[in-house]
């Protein structure tokens, strides 16, 4: 690293340390660094025409494999986690954009239930997955017992590895009964997450998208690390495997997330030369991102 890059790291780190999201201002230190944070390996976005016009022809590509999944009587299941400001909701949203709604669902769950806390752990999710013909998308998931719940106390480290055990025996279960399952981890570098809470803060027609457990997760960067590299390496599986998503770049990560999708789908008709090739740079296997320093800064 150079002496320059070294002192902008350094002026990140200390500006990090600072960091308060009320400021009215995002510090240029960490705004300078939020798209390489992480070690993402671009520095300028995509820009807008060549991304409106490769997410139009992957779009077409979508409807084909709705049209295979309707024909064929396939049943899909997409499960998006991340981290907070990661991107989920507007992928998720470019996506389903010009699929048949009854046919591609969009599943966000609240909080459970007093009730639903004393079923069994995936009993909630059970009612949403998909009948033949269909595509569900899980915006979260049951993840959030390896994850959410373990960083802010909502489950302990025996009920987290609990889970952990019978998550992969659960999506066994659901991909022998005919269901692809496709999981996506969306990660982001520090800066940029900062960056992009500091920004929903100060719009307020942005703000509603954070909760109180958003402000809290900015001072527990390293607490989430440790948990999305422990679900990472203990629930990826041949017939659930993760596909782990660098996400700096919006328009890159929604790109790349819908060209895996397709990727690993043989619906028919299929056009390979519009697929595309992953961009392997920001689109990891979980052994392949655990083995590159996972959520390491």
């Amino acid at each position: 690293m150079s002496n320059g890059k070294a002192t902008e790291r350094s002026k990140a780190a200390e500006a990090v340390k600072a960091f308060a999201i009320d400021a009215p201002d995002l510090p240029k230190a960490i705004d300078k660094a939020a798209l390489t944070s992480g070690g993402y390996p671009y520095d300028k976005k995509l820009k807008r025409k060549a991304y409106a016009k490769e997410l139009r022809r992957l779009q077409i590509e979508l409807l084909k494999l709705l049209d295979w999944v309707q024909n064929k009587g396939e049943r899909i299941v997409i499960v998006f986690e991340g981290r907070d400001a990661a991107g989920k909701g507007g992928t998720i949203a470019r996506l389903t954009q010009h699929l048949n709604p009854r046919k591609a669902h969009i599943v966000a769950l609240s909080k459970p239930t007093p009730r639903e806390q004393d079923e069994w752990y995936f009993q909630r999710y059970v009612p949403h997955m998909p009948a033949k013909g269909e595509i569900v998308v899980f915006d979260r998931s049951w993840y959030n017992r390896a994850v959410v719940e373990p960083v802010f106390g909502f489950a302990t480290e025996a009920q987290t590895q609990t889970f952990l055990d019978r998550v992969p025996e659960f999506e066994d279960m659901l991909a022998r009964d005919g269901i692809r399952i496709v999981k996506i981890f969306l990660t982001i570098g520090r800066e940029m997450q900062m960056k992009r809470l500091h920004a929903r803060h100060h719009d307020p027609l942005k703000r509603w998208k954070l909760s109180g457990l958003d402000y809290q997760a900015l001072d527990k960067w390293d607490d989430f690390s440790r948990a999305i590299e422990r679900m990472l390496a203990r629930s990826d599986s041949a017939p659930a495997p993760w596909t782990v998503v660098r996400a700096n770049d919006k328009r890159r990560t929604r790109i790349e997330v819908i060209r895996a999708l397709l990727d690993v789908t043989p619906y028919e008709g299929k056009d390979a030369g519009t697929v595309g090739a992953i961009d392997r740079k920001i689109v990891l296997s979980a052994a392949s991102f655990l083995g590159d320093g996972g959520e390491e800064e």
